[in-house]
């Protein structure tokens, strides 16, 4: 098992609850390919550096987890379809 880095850039125009079910939806694709979430920190609204699509402002989360080597890319594949996910990126822990 790898530690891992997660940072969600959400929509700045969803509700508290489409919010929290974006999040629980990630969770759920990490703990489906036999990952642990370890932390989550909500950063909430934040500015953005640039537009994008339209927005100045956006939703920003950073988890922690653990996964197995092969599970980044699958949860990558699931979080690139989610319309509520801006941006986002997945980065390897060092030991």
């Amino acid at each position: 098992m790898n530690k891992y880095e997660l940072i969600v850039v959400l929509n700045a125009t969803l509700t508290d609850e489409d919010r929290a079910a974006a999040m629980d939806k990630v969770n759920e694709y990490i703990t489906r390919e036999g990952g642990t979430v370890t932390k989550v920190d909500e950063w909430g609204l934040k500015t953005l550096a640039y537009e994008i699509q339209k927005m100045k402002e956006a939703y920003y989360y950073v988890i922690d987890f653990e996964a197995p080597v092969n599970a980044p890319a699958d949860i990558e594949s699931n979080i690139r379809i989610m319309e509520q996910v801006l941006r986002f990126l997945i980065v390897k822990q060092e030991a």
